[in-house]
């Protein structure tokens, strides 16, 4: 382990403080070759981490680490595999101990070994429902876990606003079941997982939804394609529309973003606080 059980549980504790006083920025650190928006750029343990680094010193409270593209078609990665990635960077990030990272992995084997090394967070986008397995590491390793609003399959006969509200029921039962205290729950609407493009625009619209739970929610809508729809532009040109939809989150309650761009959302956060101060 690289920090002790009292580092972890004092990060862990402290970032839903900081959660209940006001948005945090989760930086996003794909250490994949193929993610969506910047496979590739961080493959290299050192670019990762400088980058990680970057985004620490930009205003990101979380650094949320993923070792496996979760874009529609991209190739599965064995348990081995995503390990390694996330590992080669996640004990380096861990060496200041102020820092909070969060192991972004559906599989109950990464995210142990994630938390082993001190990571508090797991945010996982099958919302437990694809390993058996992981509400029991989330319970056994005392971490946070994100749950994502994710069916899998886009089906746009459903009344999404009900189907969300079964599935968030649904996942709150399964966590008392494995001994996950409630407070130790996050709640995401899922943008981009299993839903059409007007479904995503719904998910945000109707974030009261997560937030009557009481629990932190968490938005992820960085230069996903729902923007490039409205918007018709493409990855690389998408900021203000992901800016729009982030501010919008946090006036519908959002406690925590996660984002590609950290310097530009923590000025559009300090801005939004310097207009609500001036009531």
């Amino acid at each position: 382990m690289i920090l002790s059980p009292v580092t972890r549980t004092r990060l862990r504790d402290g970032v839903l403080h900081a959660m209940a006083q006001g948005p945090v920025l989760m930086g996003i650190l794909n250490v994949t070759p193929d993610s969506f928006s910047d496979g590739g750029a961080f493959v290299d343990p050192g670019i990762a981490i400088a980058h990680a680094r970057a985004m620490l010193a930009e205003g990101a409270g979380i650094i949320d680490v993923g070792g496996e593209s979760t874009r529609p078609g991209a190739e599965a990665v064995s348990e081995g595999d995503e390990t390694r990635r996330v590992m080669s960077v996640i004990p380096q990030l861990l060496k200041d101990e102020a820092t909070v990272v969060s192991i972004d992995t559906y599989k109950a084997s990464v995210a142990r070994a994630a938390a082993a090394a001190g990571a508090v967070i797991i945010n996982d986008v099958w919302g437990m429902t694809r390993d058996t397995g992981m509400a029991d590491a989330v319970a056994q390793t005392g971490s946070l876990i994100v749950v994502t609003y994710n069916r899998g399959q886009a089906d746009s006969s459903l009344n999404l606003v009900d189907d969300m509200r079964d599935f968030f029921d649904a996942a709150f039962v399964m966590a008392a079941r494995a001994g996950i205290p409630r407070e130790h729950v996050l709640l995401d609407p899922g943008v981009g997982f299993g839903k059409t493009w007007g479904q995503n625009l719904t998910a945000l619209s109707r974030l009261d939804v997560l937030v009557d739970y009481g629990v932190p929610v968490l938005v992820g809508v960085s230069r996903k394609s729902f923007i490039g729809r409205v918007l018709d532009r493409e990855v690389g040109d998408r900021l203000s529309g992901t800016l729009a939809a982030g501010i919008a989150s946090v006036q519908r309650g959002a406690s925590v973003l996660r984002v590609h761009d950290v310097a530009a959302h923590a000025d559009a956060l300090k801005m939004l606080k310097a207009i609500d101060e001036a009531r």
